[in-house]
């Protein structure tokens, strides 16, 4: 049962993750949004807010069918891009979205159809970077288009718009936008000196298996 205070905490937690991305140059003025879910509900920006200054009270509550059931404000254009992946995407593996117009994935975006596994922790996203086909923002047919380039990864470009980032929460989706835009500005950069080398299906496969038989990217306790 989602409580008063759930929705509350959710709502913060989506203004400051907002403030967080605008600050690192991911938001800019009012392009891009962000969602979690809270139970039955999510919480997502509001259309038209500036995302580096959001406040709480600018972060509205939907249902996952799209019905507000708090706030004053009307949510993102995009509530249907969002709304798409929570509905679709296991509870507990994706419980947040973020969209941004980061700089480095939009220009990518333009030229790109996809981004090759340029690095290793590419792979923490699940692979090359696809690019979703333009649509216009708030279409049905963007939310349809960016959920099939979602498939199977946590990140994902859209053509001449940007990039959306998942993460089963709020932290690990701001985490991904982060990773996203890394790895597009050093595709860029590497593209910039020559043809980037990309790590092919047994280079990844020997990554995986590495990282999994030494914990990679967990706290480990050092051998006494």
């Amino acid at each position: 049962m989602t409580t008063t205070s759930d929705i509350s905490a959710a709502r913060v937690a989506v203004a400051d993750a907002s403030r967080s991305l605008a600050e690192a140059g991911l938001l800019v003025g009012t392009a891009g949004n962000v969602s979690m879910r809270v139970g039955e509900f999510a919480a997502v920006t509001a259309t038209g807010a500036v995302l580096g200054e959001l406040t709480p009270e600018q972060v509205t509550i939907v249902t996952l069918d799209g019905e507000v059931v708090q706030g004053d404000w009307a949510p993102t254009s995009e509530t249907a891009l969002h709304l798409g992946v929570l509905r679709h995407a296991p509870a507990d593996q994706v419980g947040a979205v973020v969209h941004t117009h980061a700089p480095m994935a939009t220009s990518l975006s333009l030229v790109l159809d996809e981004v090759p596994v340029v690095h290793y922790q590419q792979l923490l996203l699940g692979g090359a970077l696809r690019v979703a086909p333009f649509h216009p923002f708030g279409s049905v047919e963007l939310a349809q288009a960016v959920g099939a380039a979602l498939d199977g990864r946590l990140a994902a470009l859209m053509a001449n718009h940007g990039a959306v980032a998942l993460g089963r929460d709020l932290v690990h989706a701001v985490e991904n936008a982060l990773l996203t835009e890394w790895i597009c500005d050093l595709y860029w950069h590497a593209r910039a000196i020559g043809e980037p080398r990309a790590l092919d299906a047994a280079a990844q496969h020997a990554v995986v298996e590495a990282a999994t038989r030494r914990g990679y990217g967990r706290p480990q306790r050092a051998e006494q």
